[in-house]
């Protein structure tokens, strides 16, 4: 007896954790295949555009808030998104995001710290965006995951989650909610 548990217990952690793991947001972006409004990366973030937003441990428990003052413009297809950062503790932060526009719903982007190139799509209202990033932790940087997905909801709001995980396993979850300013109007497509 003694043998088998100290065989399967480990096995039988060791799967459960597989098992949690492989669970994700459920999301498929083709489950938004003609459905409204249609999302454009380069006319939502075109101009200003703020943002509220957390970063919660895998226990659901908030580690850092955060507001976001931003602007896009777009050059020779490229929309470059100029992010500035005010977290909770005063830490401030600079971001510039270069998003090329491919074309048929397909996006590229690059920034300081994503390694490579970030891919998305988008289908009706709804972008799945991923990528690796190097995140610092204290006085190391972890290659995370990202698996980011943006739902607009009307011309001004714009919902987006992104499960972050490293091998598999989620360390957290960032929540963002985008506003375009009173009196924006998007643009004529």
């Amino acid at each position: 007896m003694s043998w088998w548990c100290s065989w399967t217990r480990p096995f039988a952690v060791f799967s459960f954790l597989v098992v949690l793991s492989g669970c994700g947001s459920g999301m498929d972006l083709d489950d938004f295949e003609g459905e409204q409004p249609t999302l454009r990366l380069e006319e939502y973030f075109l101009g200003p555009t703020k943002a509220w937003g957390w970063f919660e441990d895998r226990f659901g428990k908030i580690q850092r808030r955060f507001v976001v003052d931003m602007t896009g413009t777009v050059e020779d297809g490229v929309l470059i998104l100029d992010e500035d950062f005010v977290y909770d503790d005063g830490e401030t932060e600079n971001r510039v995001w270069r998003i090329r526009i491919l074309g048929d719903g397909q996006y590229e982007g690059t920034t300081d710290g994503v390694v490579g190139v970030a891919s998305g799509r988008i289908v009706g209202p709804a972008l799945n965006w991923t990528y690796e990033f190097d995140l610092p932790v204290g006085e190391r940087t972890w290659q995370v995951h990202f698996d980011d997905w943006m739902i607009l909801q009307d011309e001004q709001v714009l919902l987006n989650t992104a499960t972050v995980s490293k091998f598999g396993f989620t360390l957290g979850r960032v929540v963002l909610f985008f506003k375009k300013p009173d009196g924006w109007e998007p643009p004529e497509s």
